[in-house]
């Protein structure tokens, strides 16, 4: 390859990259100039408390980033560490305590737990007006539903990425790999509900390369690094990368990698995101904004004494 094409072929493969970091940091910047409206008109700073139970590194990592883009947007943050001895009753027991705090907006419970807990039990035991991770019943069925609540973080910032980059995804043919309560069936959910026409593959599905090349938005959410490539994709598709793994080569060295193999994918893809620096960063951005949404809502409750959530 020459010095010419050389350069012409970084700047395409550049100019496919969906860049969920600067989208994030726009989105922070919103949801901070939000905040400071919302306290001038309340008088009450929104306030997201973080549940950690144990001392997963990877955990502790993505406590520590919340807390602090917490405080870069004007949300007050509580961090609750707890020992790896901690109980499910003690657990269930600081829930319900958050649940009744005034200070506390938005309640997010780090996952995973350890396995003597429920984590069932521990998701449904929040507030769901607080559950700013979306994950309670309650706001599961009114996603389901078309019904305003709280959408999960990481399909939210999905969903945002795909709008900026397509505007109206109305009538576009989606494609989810992956059916996790977390990303795979709330992201498909989304789609339907902005009027994608949606299919969701999955272990059993039967020939999954033809079935991917049909989408013009392909979203991976599996876990299993690198199983998507060129031959997955339709020419000038959208794909969404949720995927983080970490791998090791021959020589012992460690990097992160996506479910779609980002060389290969690039060949065909019209937008791609990349691992880091993808999906990654709108999830805790759209923890924020989860945050905000529920701040306002609760005080609209307070005030008017009903109303359904933002």
């Amino acid at each position: 390859m020459n010095q010419l094409s050389a350069s012409q072929a970084i700047e395409e493969t550049c100019s496919i990259v969906i860049d969920g970091k600067a989208f994030a940091k726009r989105l922070r910047g919103e949801v901070a100039e939000e905040v400071a409206s919302f306290v001038a008109d309340t008088g009450h700073q929104p306030g997201l408390a973080v549940v950690l139970v144990g001392s997963d590194p990877a955990s502790q990592v993505y406590v520590r980033t919340k807390m602090r883009q917490a405080e870069e947007v004007g949300i007050a943050s509580f961090q609750h560490l707890l020992g790896s001895e901690t109980t499910e009753a003690q657990l269930l027991s600081l829930i319900t305590l958050l649940n009744e705090d005034d200070s506390v907006d938005g309640i997010l419970v780090q996952l995973p737990l350890p396995e003597h807990i429920n984590e069932s039990a521990v998701i449904e035991a929040i507030d769901p007006a607080k559950d700013v991770d979306g994950f309670h019943p309650i706001n599961v069925g009114r996603l389901s539903a078309g019904e305003p609540g709280m959408v999960p973080c990481t399909p939210l910032g999905c969903l945002l990425l795909l709008q900026d980059r397509l505007g109206d995804l109305s009538g576009m043919k989606a494609v989810v790999v992956g059916r996790s309560n977390i990303v795979g069936k709330p992201i498909g959910q989304l789609l339907l509900n902005a009027n994608c026409t949606v299919t969701t593959l999955h272990s059993r599905s039967r020939d999954m390369v033809a079935e991917c090349r049909r989408a013009d938005i392909l979203v991976v959410a599996v876990g299993l690094p690198e199983m998507i490539g060129a031959e997955h994709i339709k020419l000038g598709a959208t794909v969404l990368d949720v995927g983080i793994n970490r791998i090791e080569n021959a020589k012992g060295e460690k990097r992160l990698v996506g479910d779609v193999d980002f060389d290969a994918a690039a060949s065909k893809a019209g937008g791609l995101t990349p691992v880091p620096g993808g999906i990654g960063p709108m999830t805790v951005a759209c923890l924020m904004r989860n945050t905000l949404a529920a701040a306002r809502q609760r005080s609209h409750t307070s005030v008017t004494g009903g109303g359904k959530t933002s």
